[in-house]
C-alpha cells in the first residue's frame, strides 16, 4: 500500500493538499488520531485499497511524538511517504489574519489559558519538527493555492520509494526556500532582465535561452553544479535521505535560475546510471508557478 501523510504548520496548506490527493483518487482521511493509524491501515489492507492519504496535525498534542515510530513500523511492510508542509511566521499570522481563524493550539485544553498567534506557532513546529526531519518539506510561504495544488500532482508522479531530487528556481527577494538542503547563487551571472525585449520573459521561453547559452560564464556555471552534485549525490543516497531540495536562485526568479534549473534537471533525466538507481528528479519554479493562472 502506498500511504501518504500529510502533516506540517497549521495555516501552510494541508487542506489544499489532501484534495490533491483525493482528486488523484487516494482515499483520504483527514484530522486522525494518531492512535488510530495503524488500525485504519490493517481496516484498509482487508479492503484492498492500493493508496491513501493521511492528514494529522499538531491538534494530536503530545501522541504526535508517537508517529515517527508509528511509521518506522508500517514501513516494513508498506510504502510510506511524509509530505510535511511549512511557512514563515510573517506568512502564517498573515493568513490567519485574513481568514481570522483561531489558531488549534492557541487554547489548552482545560480552556484556561490562551497563547499569543506566535506561541502557539513556535510550539507545534517544536512538535511537529520531528517528523519534518523525515519528510519531503514544501514550503508554501510564497506559493498559491493553485501552485501548490500543481506541485503536489508532480509529487505524486514520481515513485515513493528511491531518492527524489527536487531542483527548484528562486528569487533572492522573496527569500531562499526553507526546505532547501544545497543553495546556489547565480546573480553574478549576466541577467536578460536588463534586455528590454527578453524583460518581460522567462527562462522557459527560446529568446532567454538563445541569449544565456552564448554565455560561456552561464554554461560554466551550470556545469560546475552538475559536476558537485554528481559528486555528492551517492553520499546523500547513503546517507538514507528520501528527498533533496537544491535550490538555485537569481535575483527575481524568473530568468537565469529558471534556465539553470530546466537544464540541469534535464541533465540528469537523460543520465540512465541515476533512473536504475530509482532516483527521481523534479523540476520546480517557486516565482513563476506563483503567478496567478490567467482564466479564459
Amino acid at each position: 500500500m502506498q500511504i501518504n501523510l500529510i502533516t506540517g504548520i497549521s495555516g501552510s496548506g494541508k487542506s489544499v493538499a489532501l484534495r490533491a490527493f483525493e482528486d488523484a483518487g487516494y482515499d483520504c482521511v483527514d484530522n486522525l488520531p494518531v492512535s488510530l493509524l495503524a488500525s485504519l491501515i490493517t481496516t484498509l489492507e482487508k479492503e484492498k485499497s492500493e493508496r491513501i492519504a493521511v492528514a494529522i496535525d499538531a491538534r494530536r498534542g503530545q501522541s504526535i511524538a508517537d508517529l515517527p515510530s508509528i511509521l518506522e513500523n508500517l514501513r516494513r511492510t508498506h510504502q510510506v511517504r511524509v509530505v510535511f508542509l511549512n511557512a514563515d511566521t510573517n506568512t502564517l499570522i498573515q493568513r490567519f489574519s485574513e481568514t481570522r481563524r483561531r489558531h488549534p493550539l492557541s487554547t489548552n485544553a482545560n480552556q484556561s489559558q490562551s497563547a499569543t498567534l506566535i506561541e502557539a506557532i513556535n510550539k507545534e513546529r517544536a512538535l511537529l519538527d520531528p517528523l519534518r526531519e523525515q519528510a519531503h518539506s514544501i514550503d508554501t510561504s510564497n506559493l498559491t493555492a493553485h501552485a501548490l495544488r500543481s506541485w503536489i500532482q508532480d509529487l505524486l508522479k514520481d515513485k515513493p520509494s528511491g531518492l527524489t531530487v527536487v531542483f527548484e528556481s528562486f528569487g533572492f527577494k522573496k527569500g531562499v526556500p526553507n526546505e532547501a538542503d544545497l543553495v546556489f547563487d547565480v546573480r553574478c551571472l549576466p541577467n536578460p532582465y536588463y534586455d528590454k525585449i527578453l524583460r518581460p520573459l522567462t527562462g522557459n521561453d527560446k529568446p532567454v535561452k538563445e541569449f544565456l547559452e552564448k554565455i560561456p560564464e552561464v554554461i560554466s556555471m551550470e556545469s560546475d553544479i552538475v559536476h558537485f552534485i554528481e559528486k555528492w549525490l551517492p553520499h546523500y543516497i547513503a546517507d538514507g535521505r528520501s528527498y533533496l531540495t537544491v535550490a538555485i536562485g537569481c535575483t527575481g526568479g524568473q530568468h537565469r535560475s529558471v534556465y539553470l534549473v530546466n537544464q540541469i534537471g534535464k541533465h540528469f533525466r537523460a543520465q540512465k546510471d541515476f533512473v536504475d538507481k530509482q532516483l527521481n528528479f523534479l523540476d520546480r519554479h517557486r516565482e513563476l508557478d506563483s503567478i496567478p493562472a490567467v482564466k479564459a
